[in-house]
């Protein structure tokens, strides 16, 4: 009958009902279940990309070798996660470099001026600007390695003192202080005691005699190797090296070489004389205060020698 079809009809439907009803209540709570799992999953994921390192285009597709620092090789983190390009790694060495090499080359035409000139002087041979080549200078004297007397700039006290520390070879000078004077007493020469540096030889000590004016002598000085002194440290002689107005007209010279007490030659004695004087008792004479330098150099003092004592021991 229509009214118990009804009737009937009206549980079924609510079971319906409350069956989707369970459903959806269901689904929610395994929506909501999986939900912040899902978010841990995915931040855990994002980490793990970001600590894995990006292929680079590198030699054989290395992880990382497009960062490559000078001569091809990795650069190198200065903090943490911080790599520095190779340009910014290298810039403050060359900057420092071409202060360096700037301030160098104004106390080289200094000392070829003989140790005396002007700001624009020294600008022109530097080829800097005048600007610059003032900086420069201002901050040398800070330090004591130039003197400014009015608008000359001088060499300073500071290179002097650094000058004399310098030992071409341990107690070379010192040894030949006293035959260098004894030299210059027997025979009126100019007398110059030479080592070898950068292709010419250097005056570390000399002493001024009759051709003073013909051929000035000063320490610091360099000669180029095809003068007697130059010859020694080249032709390996067994004797004195004669020149007799082969390099300058008016004058002669004799070189000998001075040798450590292991054989090797660490210097060139040299005497310069009138060329009207006769070598042979010049050249007997040099080849003495030859000896005397080897003599002392033989007996001069671990201390003297400016090496430490203890690395002797071995």
């Amino acid at each position: 009958m229509p009214g118990r079809a009804l009737s009937s009809a009206m549980p079924a439907n609510a079971a319906s009902a409350n069956a989707a009803s369970a459903g959806a209540v269901s689904a929610r709570a395994a929506s909501a279940n999986a939900g912040p799992t899902n978010e841990r999953d995915t931040s855990r994921t994002r980490d793990a990309a970001a600590r894995t390192p990006r292929q680079g285009r590198g030699q054989g597709g290395c992880p990382g070798n497009h960062d490559t620092g000078p001569g091809g090789g990795r650069a190198q983190p200065q903090g943490e996660g911080e790599v520095v390009p190779p340009k910014a790694r290298r810039a403050p060495l060359q900057q420092g470099r071409g202060v360096l090499d700037g301030a160098f080359a104004l106390l080289e035409a200094l000392r070829l001026r003989g140790g005396e000139a002007g700001l624009t002087e020294l600008a022109l041979a530097c080829q800097v600007p005048k600007g610059s080549a003032h900086r420069l200078l201002e901050q040398l004297g800070l330090v004591g390695a130039v003197e400014r007397r009015g608008n000359r700039y001088l060499v300073g006290p500071q290179l002097f003192r650094l000058g004399q520390a310098w030992q071409p070879y341990p107690g070379l000078r010192t040894a030949s202080r006293i035959p260098l004077h004894r030299l210059r007493a027997s025979t009126g020469a100019s007398v110059v005691l030479t080592v070898l540096r950068d292709e010419l030889a250097l005056t570390v000590a000399s002493v001024p005699g009759r051709v003073e004016a013909l051929v000035p002598v000063r320490t610091g000085l360099s000669f180029p190797l095809d003068t007697a002194a130059g010859r020694v440290f080249t032709g390996r002689p067994h004797g004195p090296v004669l020149d007799r107005e082969q390099v300058q007209e008016g004058v002669s010279c004799v070189a000998v070489p001075v040798r450590a007490p292991d054989g090797r030659t660490v210097a060139a004695l040299a005497a310069v004389v009138p060329a009207d004087q006769g070598l042979a008792a010049v050249a007997a004479a040099t080849a003495a205060a030859s000896v005397a330098i080897e003599t002392r150099l033989a007996r001069t003092p671990p201390q003297e020698q400016g090496w430490p004592p203890h690395l002797l021991r071995y």
